[in-house]
């Protein structure tokens, strides 16, 4: 029995920390997304993170609840996007404008314009273990036009 229980438990952690990671080569990968995106009706988002972040994790498995993915599902694309231990994709930033600075989840929420509309608050998230659900999902209800 203790050994059904150690596989329920390693196979549960494993789950939570299954973040997908999608990368972002260059200038014309960052159109593309953000033109695939729009040209569906659905506003970009890009999340810069990594699945050794506490943060990161709970601010994925927060978006990944029912009502919540349901919700983003009809008004979002989301791409995920892996810092590694800040020594990958950092520079990927800059292309939003964005200095490549430590602390994920850095997320990034885009117009159907393409312009970023949370600019000054992308480092928001960076605490979301102190958070509540509620408030995440209150902040990308902001965001939805």
């Amino acid at each position: 029995m203790k050994f059904k229980n150690f596989i329920c438990f390693i196979t549960l952690l494993i789950m939570t920390l299954n973040i997908h990671a999608e990368l972002l080569l260059n200038d014309s990968d960052k159109l593309n997304f953000l033109n695939e995106s729009i040209k569906n009706n659905l506003q970009p988002i890009i999340i810069f993170g990594g699945n050794w972040c506490p943060d990161c994790r709970i601010f994925a498995g927060t978006l990944n609840m029912s009502t919540i993915k349901k919700f983003i599902d009809e008004k979002f694309r989301v791409l995920h996007i892996d810092v590694g231990r800040y020594d990958i994709n950092m520079n990927l930033m800059e292309l939003f404008g964005i200095p490549p600075e430590k602390g994920v989840p850095r997320v990034l929420v885009f117009d159907l314009d393409r312009n970023l509309i949370n600019n000054s608050s992308t480092t928001e998230w960076t605490t979301a273990r102190d958070r509540d659900p509620q408030e995440i999902f209150n902040f990308i209800q902001t965001m939805a036009q």
